[in-house]
């Protein structure tokens, strides 16, 4: 069981205007997701410890919410758990599938029942690849919900159009509407195909996504986001018409129709330009400032949409000690800035 911190709440005023999907008492419930087999790197295991240290649970605490602290996922002992004789079966185009299958399966249960509880899921990576697991579990929990995928790269990837074979570059091709043919074919993950009476998991669709911060897509995630027609601001369209428009579109896409819809925030920290986020594991020269990072969280937070979150691949061990400091206390940052932290 997590510890539950007994801070006084925002006023009522408050609360009727954020997170309006969360119960009262607003609890947030820490999901560390230490997944580390979705990319080449070792370190990604420690971004939850680390952003712990730096502060989180005190920094959400002050700002009104009562902090569920949930024991890290435990992905090692899953990793015993599969016998010896499966790895023969993975696929060399979707490389530890199955630790990273079985693991995100774990994750999405955990998040499912956080929601249904009425508890604000925020979850801490480990590598992108937990996004199968997350968004996963938000889509069962809330099948309508819109997502914003902050991040230099598409994650849109499939096995058969990978580059590189990583589960990192995965989540979003993996619960796309339509890319995957049969997800029973890829060990770890049969979970995500349909039961044996048909019935198929939540899927997808191509307009409940919007990406902010492209500036790193493959050739085919390029051609598969101009064929579905997914909403995408490139780094481009920041420097074109500015971050604050940028997120007023990106608002209004997914709420135009329905503003009580839910919001998926998941933040990938290269999306950042190195200069602020230099220790992670595909950093990319050009992106996001310190205060355009800073501004899409605190926007979506004033939507009063957001209803989960995850920072993922935060990866101290990428960088010298100040720009592994550096780049936790960026991703603490975010993460106060997504619950509810602003200048006034």
């Amino acid at each position: 069981m997590g510890n539950v911190s007994d801070q006084m709440l925002p006023t009522a005023d408050a609360a009727q205007v954020l997170y309006r999907h969360t119960a009262r008492p607003m609890t947030a419930s820490i999901i560390g997701a230490p997944m580390t087999y979705g990319q080449p790197f070792v370190g990604t295991d420690d971004g939850p410890s680390r952003l712990r240290e730096a502060g989180l649970l005190t920094s959400l605490s002050s700002l009104g919410w009562r902090v569920q602290d949930n024991p890290d996922l435990d992905f090692e002992s899953i990793a015993q758990s599969i016998s010896s004789e499966l790895y023969a079966t993975e696929r060399s185009d979707a490389k530890n599938s199955l630790l990273v299958g079985h693991g995100c399966r774990h994750l999405a249960d955990v998040v499912e029942a956080e929601l249904k509880n009425k508890r604000f899921p925020l979850i801490v990576g480990g590598d992108h690849s937990i996004g199968i697991g997350s968004l996963a579990g938000v889509l069962r929990a809330q099948p309508n919900t819109g997502v914003i995928w902050v991040d230099a790269h598409a994650d849109l990837n499939t096995p058969e159009m990978s580059e590189s074979g990583n589960m990192h570059g995965m989540p979003i091709g993996m619960l796309m509407e339509g890319l995957v043919d049969n997800h029973a074919e890829i060990p770890g993950l049969e979970w995500l195909a349909p039961s044996d009476d048909g019935t198929k998991p939540p899927r997808l669709q191509p307009d409940s996504i919007v990406y902010i911060g492209l500036r790193d897509v493959d050739k085919a995630e390029r051609a598969v986001i101009r064929d579905l027609g997914i909403k995408a601001f490139t780094m481009y369209d920041i420097d074109h018409y500015g971050i604050g428009a940028v997120m007023d579109k990106s608002l209004e896409y997914l709420l135009g129709k329905n503003p009580k819809r839910p919001i998926h925030l998941s933040y990938d920290i290269d999306a950042c330009d190195p200069d602020h986020a230099p220790a992670t594991g595909t950093a990319v020269r050009g992106g996001l400032t310190y205060r355009e990072a800073h501004f899409i969280c605190e926007c979506v937070s004033k939507s009063g949409a957001l209803a989960s979150a995850e920072i993922v691949e935060v990866n101290p061990t990428l960088s010298d000690t100040e720009g592994g400091e550096e780049t936790v206390e960026l991703g603490l940052g975010l993460l106060t800035s997504m619950m509810g932290k602003s200048i006034i």
